[in-house]
């Protein structure tokens, strides 16, 4: 700009005006400062502009990984509804670490983003380090993976009802000894969805039996030895409903490995809906987790708290419903393949509260 404003003799502040369609500037003034920034391939830095103005037109993302099918499709549901509202995004990986995860915060405060979306690293204990963000005025969501509690602006999807619907789906395929491949308890998700199968074997008289519980990861590896582990006992599950798709595969391998019919010895239930479960053999019954719109939902609830600027806002969740796909993995009978169960009131809320700030 200070090139532009030499050449032509004027001050930067009127290129500034010039670039920025300001009514105080002249049509030729205007004309000849678009031509000569046209001439020198000008690109105006919004960073900068951002830093004088306090803020930006930039939204912040911190996922736990960009990866598989869920976060990939959630980021490009944020994208979609950002740049709908004038909005571009910064996308940060935590790749699991919660050390990551409070660089990439920093990243972003650094960068006078409006608003931070977040889903939490499988490390994440500690929650202080959001704190910093909400001390300086930060608009904050979380999706999927969120920080529980009152104060909380955050989207999800109803994990506790994908468990039950799972669940009662290979209760109603005969199964009777039903395992849980479980996740990390001190993420939302996989706590949701562990309590969702036992609601469903509550719901069915079918005993709780902590033996045919196996907490893992959620990484494939680990559900081949827990599988290896559950078949070994000497009452081994005729079902199993595992809280992701990467363990549903796990333990569909070790199935086979040891010369079990699935679905006619063991149905098996995943939950994501990950691409790689319809190429399985065979393919994998699941929870669609709605990707998109809960990406383009994580940034509606997003600009409304921008859009406060401070004022008082009632923190709010958002839960989606899960859809269940049944396929041959778990469909003991023809009828139920392809079946699909769909809550057609869309999302509700949440955990909703009386008005506060978000500070």
């Amino acid at each position: 700009m200070a090139d532009l404003a030499r050449e032509l003799g004027v001050s930067m502040t009127t290129i500034s005006r010039a670039l920025s369609d300001h009514y105080s500037i002249g049509p030729a003034m205007k004309q000849k400062v678009l031509k000569l920034a046209k001439k020198y391939n000008y690109q105006p830095n919004r960073l900068a502009s951002a830093l004088r103005k306090g803020k930006s037109q930039l939204l912040g993302i911190v996922v736990p990984y960009i990866e598989g099918r869920f976060f990939p499709s959630v980021v490009h549901g944020i994208e979609s509804a950002a740049s709908k509202a004038g909005y571009n995004v910064i996308i940060c990986q935590s790749n699991e670490d919660v050390a990551q995860e409070r660089r990439n915060l920093d990243i972003l405060l650094s960068a006078q983003v409006a608003g931070v979306l977040v889903s939490l690293s499988r490390t994440t204990h500690d929650f202080r380090h959001f704190e910093k963000l909400r001390s300086r005025g930060m608009p904050l969501v979380f999706f999927d993976r969120i920080v529980e509690g009152d104060n909380v602006n955050a989207v999800v999807l109803d994990d506790q009802e994908g468990g039950y619907v799972s669940t009662r789906h290979l209760i109603e395929q005969g199964c009777r000894r039903i395992a849980h491949i479980a996740g990390p308890q001190h993420l939302n998700i996989y706590k949701n969805r562990r309590q969702g199968y036992l609601d469903a074997l509550r719901e069915a008289g079918l005993p709780e039996d902590e033996g045919l519980i196996a907490y893992t990861d959620m990484v494939q590896s680990q559900a081949v030895d827990a599988m290896r582990e559950l078949l070994a006992s000497p009452n081994p599950p005729d079902g199993v409903f595992a809280a992701g798709d990467y363990g549903a595969l796990g333990a569909l391998q070790e199935v086979q490995r040891h010369g079990l019919r699935v679905p006619q010895d063991v149905a098996i239930a995943g939950f994501s809906n990950e691409t790689f479960t319809v190429v399985t053999e065979p393919a994998l019954t699941t929870i669609d987790q709605r990707c998109e719109e809960m990406g383009q939902a994580a940034v509606r609830l997003l600009l409304e708290l921008i859009e406060a600027d401070g004022r008082p806002f009632a923190p709010r969740q958002v839960a989606l419903r899960p859809e269940l796909l049944v396929r041959n993995s778990s469909a003991r009978n023809a009828s139920e393949l392809s079946r699909l169960v769909r809550h057609p009131e869309g999302e509700r809320l949440v955990g909703v509260t009386a008005a506060h700030k978000l500070a």
